[in-house]
């Protein structure tokens, strides 16, 4: 259930990213060409990272006009440097995603060709020690994806009540030890705050049964996960940003959304299944037009990554793909 990063560096890139590619990039990019082929076509990219879906998406389509959005100012600033060939086809705006609306509104773009959402930690965040993201290495337990605002991963832990722990735990990291696990970090608490993710996994490993180390990889993942989403507010930002981006579509426009757990994909699966859903009470011998379905979806189920792509980057395994294209309007 670990969250992947988008992994969306690549060779030669500033200050010495990686050579991972964006996740599962050629199939995004098929599942948005017929839209970003028109020559005027304006693509959003919700999920900057460091560029490399934009730098895609900027050199495949070439007439097209990116708008790029990213809560942390770090990978703006990286990603600028890496679309600044594109010049004023690439915008770039610092805002979660979930303010899309508002964002085009000030552009002066009232509707777009093509939405892409690669949702999860980007690889710098993972790779950045000082983060607090990677429980497999000793960082200040921060979590925060805009470091400018809002609390951290260890104000929660040190500051929330035991039974909000629990529910987060629970319902955010699907952590069946939540109990345990808060037991003990209110135990520790007590005597000395936490601050770094080293502390904070030792306490996880003691804390569970042998039976729950023997599977699924680090006992760690579930609870940084669960305090990751907190944070960032992450499924709630997703709730509104999902349907949002859909009524930015113009009729034929197209989205796709990548997600990297079942909390994310259910939703983005509820939104784009609704959308494509006849809404008319049964018997109707002719369904009016306000209940027809507004999209069309693109993918059968959930698309997953080839063996291949998984072999080159481990970071893509958890990845689910599902696109949709509007078909229609909304009803008056």
């Amino acid at each position: 259930m670990e969250r992947a990063a988008r992994s969306d560096k690549g060779g030669g890139r500033p200050e010495g990213q990686s050579r991972h590619v964006p996740v599962m990039l050629q199939r995004c990019l098929d599942l948005l060409a017929p839209a970003l082929e028109r020559p005027g076509a304006v693509v959003v990219d919700c999920t900057l990272g460091l560029g490399g879906h934009s730098e895609a998406l900027l050199t495949r389509f070439p007439e097209a006009r990116l708008v790029a959005l990213d809560r942390d100012k770090e990978a703006l600033r990286l990603s600028g440097e890496r679309l600044a060939p594109f010049g004023e086809r690439a915008t770039l705006v610092h805002a979660v995603y979930d303010e899309l609306p508002a964002v085009l509104d000030r552009l002066g773009v009232p509707r777009v060709q093509g939405v892409l959402f690669d949702l999860g930690v980007s690889s710098m965040q993972l790779d950045e020690a000082d983060r607090g993201f990677a429980y497999a290495q000793d960082a200040p337990l921060d979590m925060r994806m805009d470091q400018t605002t809002g609390i951290s991963a260890a104000e929660v832990l040190n500051t929330y009540p035991p039974g909000e722990l629990v529910r987060i735990l629970r319902a955010y990291g699907e952590e069946k030890q939540a109990k345990r696990i808060v037991s003990a970090v209110v135990r520790e608490r007590d005597k000395d705050p936490f601050d770094t993710s080293a502390r904070l996994v030792e306490l996880i490993r003691d804390a569970l049964p042998q039976a729950a180390k023997r599977t699924g990889g680090n006992p760690a993942k579930r609870t940084f996960q669960a305090l990751r989403i907190e944070v960032n507010g992450e499924l709630s930002v997703l709730e509104r940003a999902i349907p949002a981006a859909v009524k930015t579509l113009a009729v034929d426009g197209r989205i796709a959304v990548l997600s990297y757990h079942s909390l994310e994909d259910r939703l983005v699966k509820q939104v784009l299944a609704a959308g494509a859903a006849n809404t008319a009470p049964p018997g109707l011998p002719v369904v009016p037009e306000r209940f027809q379905p507004r999209l069309k979806l693109l993918t059968r189920g959930a698309e997953l990554p080839t063996e291949e792509e998984v072999a080159e980057n481990r970071r893509a395994a958890p990845a689910r793909l599902r696109g949709a294209q509007r078909i229609r309007e909304d009803a008056e």
